[in-house]
């Protein structure tokens, strides 16, 4: 068992990989190059087999305490009227585009951070500049100046990881998915409904209003389209993009808009996926978005994060051959990940149609979707199987002391 641990990224997969670790007695630490704990952000699901980590870390209760009032999905016309509507998971059938677990990223990721504050040691606005590798061991250098050797550094960040390029450079082989999404919140009206809505017009343009707490909407307007270059914009490149791609619609949009203009939490994402041939390069691992990330459209993100950050503290904690324990921890979760990750491009282009006709079928297939006969096949397709791993499990014999 390694000892002594540096995890870089404070959001689900590093805070999870942190609980763990530490509960299997790794001395770790913790950096995260913002300046404080970084909160809100999207809705996200915890499904299947994440749930099941987070119950025997004994923080599914609280997380349910936290999850967002949302009863469902439903898609709507340019009226607001109903087309289909999908209800939450619940019964343990947890596939569709709301999951019965449905939770902001940031609420999660602080629930996790909090019950492992008082084991790990953690140190925000700091960052990891180099890394050399020497005696098993890696010799890390921060952008303050700071210089340490640990046993292992794992890297939790996000998709486009820059501790990753450092030790796998030019290793990810990207999949776009010719989406890109605006994230942030409006406030909660009257007429606002206990359930997502989700509206699409023509030219790959559409939105979606989530039911948050603290009466909050989330919002996600996004646009399906091959990208150029967007991810590396300004924040304020970004936002005016969005509002000159949706100035001219109905619906929701000028209210929607006309919150954007001054949000203080609006974040730009262009969506891909990580594809990376090995997940370890000696005493440096990677986890989470940083090694696979399958990007919102999956649905099962989070639940990944989750169980791959417990499934790699496990591996480590049941072995002393810390090379072994990280070819264990990639077999076992490779097979999860492609599941996760196997999301057929043509899914997003038929719930992002280019021009009238396509958008006639697609609500003419979700008035299909809404019989109940058909309406469980369909819901599957917005989320992959939670349940595909079978989850390993690991008795604690004892705890090293940090």
């Amino acid at each position: 068992m390694v000892h002594r641990i540096l995890v870089t990224g404070a959001s689900v997969a590093g805070n999870t990989a942190a609980w763990w670790l530490t509960r299997f007695g790794c001395k770790v630490e913790v950096v995260e190059k913002a300046p404080t704990f970084r909160g809100g952000g999207q809705n996200v699901d915890v499904r299947g087999s994440a749930r099941e980590v987070l119950r025997s870390m004994e923080l599914e209760e609280a997380a349910f305490s936290l999850r967002t009032p949302e009863k469902g999905t439903e898609w709507v016309d340019e009226n607001d009227s109903t087309i289909a509507r999908f209800e939450a998971g619940s019964d343990g059938d947890d596939n569709g585009p709301t999951a019965e677990l449905e939770i902001r990223r940031g609420d999660i990721a602080k629930l996790i951070y909090d019950a492992t504050l008082e084991r790990a040691t953690y140190r925000f606005g700091d960052s990891i500049e180099l890394i050399s590798q020497h005696d098993r061991r890696a010799d890390v250098t921060f952008t303050s100046g700071r210089k340490e050797r640990y046993d292992l550094v794992v890297v939790a960040e996000g998709v486009g990881s820059h501790t990753r390029e450092l030790v796998f450079p030019g290793e990810n082989e990207p999949r776009w998915m010719d989406l890109m999404i605006a994230y942030f919140s409006i406030p909660r009206e009257p007429h606002d409904s206990d359930f997502a809505r989700v509206y699409n017009t023509v030219e790959g343009r559409g939105a979606t209003l989530k039911p948050a707490r603290n009466n909050m909407l989330g919002a996600f307007v996004g646009i399906h389209r091959k990208p150029e270059g967007e991810h590396k914009w300004t924040l304020e490149e970004q936002r005016q993009y969005i509002l000159e791609q949706f100035s001219n619609d109905g619906w929701e949009f000028p209210r929607i808009l006309n919150v954007m203009k001054d949000v203080d939490d609006f974040y730009f994402e262009v969506l891909r996926q990580v594809h990376m041939k090995r997940w370890s390069n000696g005493s440096v691992v990677l986890t989470g978005d940083a090694a696979w990330c399958p990007t919102g459209v999956s649905g099962i993100g989070t639940s990944l994060a989750i169980v791959g950050s417990y499934v790699l503290a496990g591996e480590l904690y049941k072995t002393n051959d810390k090379l072994a324990a990280l070819r264990s921890y990639e077999a076992i979760m490779r097979p999860f990940v492609k599941e996760g990750q196997n999301i057929p491009k043509i899914v997003p282009r038929m719930l992002w149609p280019q021009n009238a006709f396509e958008l006639k079928l697609m609500r003419a297939a979700m008035r299909v979707a809404n019989n109940p006969l058909v309406k469980k096949l369909f819901a599957s397709s917005f989320a992959r199987d939670s349940n595909q791993i079978e989850l390993p499990h690991y008795a604690v014999r004892q705890e090293i002391g940090n």
